[in-house]
């Protein structure tokens, strides 16, 4: 991973913006939608800065020296420069997906952009609201977070009563909220997944569905770390040599390869 995605709340920060033309006002554009005080100054007490002057001398200079000061540099079509990158951005407020290619390619990012912004519907920000809502209720619901976290997986997952990419909206939250059995307990599931090469797009669906689900992950010596990387980021991950047994709670995977005894 090249860089860590962060959310940065910008309401009222300064943040300087240097340069003009088109690439200077798009910047502008995304920084007003965020909030940011705009500063034009170079000497601007900022932790922030966005560098969009075309003269490649000018340019370099002024990077050069807002880095001596401490402060965090997106050097438009600079990349070798950034400290930081503008994603692509799909917009479901209070949902936002960030699409990033670490300066590589913006066409590339837009072009994600504009297939998820196909994908997810209007409704998407006001699930999320009323998710936010419901945290009281959740919890007395399922005081455990395990208990909690397998409840809200089901409820999202592709056909749940809350899938998100089917219109779910705060309505359907009230409702599950009304219908879950307050003492269901997901039964211990251990699911085995042959690993047949170290591409992780050379995953199964299911594999790929699982692997974000799980609450443990089993894997031989020979399992490729870009293969565990799809797991759940907090998802346990345990070396093992043989297939471990497993009492629960909740799904772990046991990966191996085809090799593997």
């Amino acid at each position: 991973m090249h860089s860590l995605p962060l959310f940065m709340k910008l309401e009222g920060r300064p943040v300087i913006l240097l340069g003009k033309g088109d690439a200077a006002a798009a910047k502008r554009r995304l920084l007003e939608r965020a909030g940011a005080d705009i500063q034009t100054n170079e000497d601007a007490q900022a932790a922030l800065a966005v560098v969009a002057i075309e003269d490649e001398r000018q340019a370099l200079a002024v990077i050069a020296s807002l880095k001596a000061r401490g402060v965090l540099v997106n050097a438009v079509d600079r990349p070798t420069h950034c400290d930081f990158t503008l994603p692509a951005i799909v917009d479901r407020d209070p949902v936002l997906i960030a699409i990033g290619t670490g300066g590589a390619s913006a066409g590339l990012a837009k072009a994600l952009r504009q297939r998820l912004e196909a994908l997810l519907p209007a409704s998407l920000g006001a699930l999320a609201e009323a998710l936010g809502k419901a945290r009281t209720a959740m919890r007395t619901r399922w005081p455990e977070a395990s208990s909690r976290r397998r409840a809200i997986d089901a409820g999202l997952a592709e056909g749940g009563p809350l899938d998100p990419l089917t219109g779910a909206d705060a309505a359907m939250v009230e409702r599950w909220l009304g219908t879950a059995d307050s003492k269901e307990r997901a039964a211990p599931r251990l699911h085995k997944i042959v690993i047949t090469s170290d591409d992780p797009d050379e995953l199964t669906l299911r594999a790929a569905r699982h692997l974000g689900q799980a609450d443990v992950v089993f894997h031989a010596p020979g399992v490729a770390p870009a293969i565990l990387d799809r797991a759940r980021a907090d998802a346990t991950r345990v070396s093992a040599t043989h297939r471990p047994d497993w009492a629960g709670p909740g799904l772990a995977l046991w990966l191996h390869r085809e090799d593997d005894k």
